[in-house]
């Protein structure tokens, strides 16, 4: 089982709109309620490539099975050296090592672009996400009490950070 790890192209987002709206409708990694059209998230990534933010995917059995990127983390100029990350891998190859890759090479190419920081924001309830990404440095650095709503019920957000 070889993972590949390699630059996004347009033809991988019907994949990658799997796996996101897998996560839209069963979990609370994304606060998204309802899922997104193939138009949508091909708009979504074309305006990150455009601003110069790297979008990856993990490729087995030429199968995209996950996906990463980073953006903006906010939207004033002095945030420009902090981005927000995302890390997504196909539920059925979950503990595969995916993810890892993923992380490791968002990590290597935001040190290439002289990015400072690195931030994520986790469900509260998601601690195998939040474990995951202490393996990686990246410490626990707030908490944001009811910051989103879903499955009838209040969530909180986990802030963590990476210093690169």
């Amino acid at each position: 089982m070889e993972i590949k790890i390699r630059d996004y192209q347009k033809n991988d987002c019907p994949a990658i709109l799997d796996i996101i709206n897998d996560a839209i409708l069963n979990s609370t990694a994304l606060y998204d309620y309802n899922v997104r059209t193939l138009t949508t998230q091909e708009t979504i990534f074309e305006e990150k490539l455009q601003k110069g933010f790297p979008i990856i995917v993990a490729e087995m059995n030429n199968e995209v099975v996950g996906f990463g990127y980073y953006s903006e983390f906010r939207f004033r100029e002095a945030y420009k050296f902090t981005v927000e990350h995302s890390v997504y891998a196909n539920k059925n190859v979950i503990g595969k090592g995916i993810g890892k890759l993923l992380l490791t090479e968002l990590i290597e190419k935001a040190k290439q672009q002289n990015l400072h920081t690195m931030v994520g924001v986790i469900d509260s309830e998601n601690t195998n996400s939040i474990d995951f990404h202490k393996k990686f440095g990246f410490e626990e650095v707030g908490f944001i009490k009811e910051s989103g709503f879903k499955f009838n019920k209040w969530l909180h957000s986990v802030i963590v950070q990476k210093m690169l």
